[in-house]
């Protein structure tokens, strides 16, 4: 058992320190990119209070103004330290898995194989960019409460969890989700309305533990927040650069196959790394046509799993892989919704959505493990249905539902395999990009705009982006800041 722990706990500290490793590794601590924009907009006043006392502060994340702000007076405005950031958030995440994985006693094999994809480097673009950290946390603070909720659900609660339940969306979806919490809070209403349910189903053998009131008052410590949100969003002026102008329902109309095309793009995403899947087609290695193909594989893989929590009635154990299963999906949804005015198929395969999409994937994988330790053989049935069943071992559906389970996960472990491979040769060649930045930032001065605004790959799209840039580099040499205190 203590041998256990240690493999529960350990690998997530393990996986954390091989992250921190790839950013020292393949970064540079320069500003550059999405932080041109924070620089002009925050510093070098970062207490000022009307950068925060505004109605569009939720879009904004409020967690990162406290956080920036220490930033600046610890370390004179690090990235690094940033970056930093989001690898422990992303490790506080694999504590959570740890421990759901100790509580149903997930096999060792399966665990391992979990922290391998959780903390892989189809990420990078997440973990290089400090600007997202709180991303990782926000993450981390869903899958901590999925995992309160199943312990309350299935009378696994502990001291506390009832309150931890009603007080978690409000803090998460104000203070750190940011856009997140809208697949989040659907999720979470999804769960309660379950649990609502079930527990009046159940309520003949035994009080439930989740009885209507609790789920009522689940629900609305969801939906509140996510109103509110939706009301700060309101006041926020969003204007990416090089999108289209026109409306989802007109572009349906018009292209139909596109929304089919990104979604499988984005699927094929999660087996191989987007970065890599593009240089393939580039390099003429494959068409698009086995990129749809991969896409469907994954797409194979989430019927799997949901059929199998179905089939193997896992429900009855745990949700909390179910939970993941429709995060994962939910995100492949509003990144197409929110994404196709960029009209590219393979935009959703950034490595900056890989975050989201992740959810899914561990769902899968948790669902797999959980079936495995049952032995495949309908162990969660009950009674005559059991009976009926007979043993997966020699049931037709059992073994193929199985070998599908296993060669899934072979491609999964190909396919990351060989995205971490490439990433680890690339990052000196990134390390090498942000230091020739670093490098331009100290002789900003004699550089015209259009110089700054495509070395500093901040909107090359804008005529106004090289000032930008320059604003924002005097303002740190004016403060000794970032490279300029160095």
């Amino acid at each position: 058992m203590k041998q256990k722990k240690i493999i529960y706990y350990g690998l997530p500290f393990l996986g954390t320190l091989l992250c921190l490793w790839y950013i020292k590794e393949a970064t540079c601590d320069i500003v550059y990119s999405d932080y041109i924009r924070i620089v002009n907009k925050y510093l070098p006043d970062v207490w000022n209070p009307e950068n925060f006392f505004r109605p569009d502060v939720l879009t904004r994340i409020p967690v990162y103004y406290p956080v920036r702000a220490l930033n600046v007076m610890l370390f004179h405005y690090s990235t690094t330290a940033e970056m930093a950031l989001g690898v422990l958030s992303l490790g506080l995440s694999g504590l959570v898995l740890g421990r759901y994985c100790e509580w149903k006693r997930v096999g060792t094999a399966w665990y391992v194989f979990l922290m391998f994809l959780l903390f892989g480097l189809d990420k990078w673009e997440m973990l290089t960019n400090g600007t997202g950290w709180a991303h990782f946390l926000a993450f981390a603070c869903f899958y901590y409460h999925y995992l309160v909720f199943d312990r309350v659900l299935y009378g696994q609660e502990k001291r506390g969890d009832r309150l931890r339940l009603l007080l978690l969306p409000p803090v998460v979806s104000l203070a750190v989700a940011g856009p997140y919490c809208a697949v989040y809070s659907v999720v979470m209403v999804l769960a309660y309305g379950f649990a609502g349910i079930w527990c009046q189903v159940q309520k003949g053998e035994e009080k439930p533990p989740m009885d209507r009131k609790l789920c009522l008052a689940g629900i609305a410590s969801v939906v509140v927040p996510l109103v509110l949100y939706m009301w700060s969003n309101s006041y926020a002026y969003e204007d990416h650069d090089g999108a289209i102008k026109i409306g989802l329902m007109e572009m349906f109309g018009q292209q139909p196959l596109f929304f089919v095309n990104f979604l499988l793009k984005s699927l094929a995403s999660m087996v191989v790394g987007g970065e890599t899947l593009n240089k393939w087609v580039s390099d003429q290695v494959v068409g698009d046509g086995a990129l749809y193909l991969l896409g469907a594989v994954l797409a194979g893989g989430y019927l799997l799993a949901l059929m199998m929590n179905v089939r193997w009635r896992l429900y009855e154990r745990t949700l909390l892989p179910l939970m993941l299963l429709f995060a994962g999906m939910g995100n492949h949804a509003i990144i197409l919704v929110s994404r196709y005015i960029f009209a590219r198929e393979e935009y959703g395969m950034s490595s900056r959505y890989a975050l989201q999409y992740q959810a899914g994937l561990l769902g899968i994988v948790l669902t797999f493990a959980l079936v495995w330790r049952l032995g495949g053989d309908g162990g969660s049935q009950t009674g005559g249905d059991a009976r009926r069943e007979g043993s997966g071992r020699s049931c037709p559906a059992g073994r193929i539902s199985r070998i599908l389970a296993l060669a899934l996960c072979l491609l999964l472990l190909a396919g990351h395999g060989y995205t971490d491979y490439v990433e680890i040769r690339t990052a000196p060649y990134r390390e090498a990009y942000g230091e020739n930045i670093a490098a331009m930032a100290l002789q900003y001065k004699s550089l015209d705009d259009d110089t700054l605004r495509e070395t500093f790959d901040y909107r090359k799209g804008r005529e106004e982006s090289g000032a930008d840039v320059r604003r924002a580099l005097r303002i740190l040499e004016e403060n000794g800041w970032n490279v300029f205190g160095r």
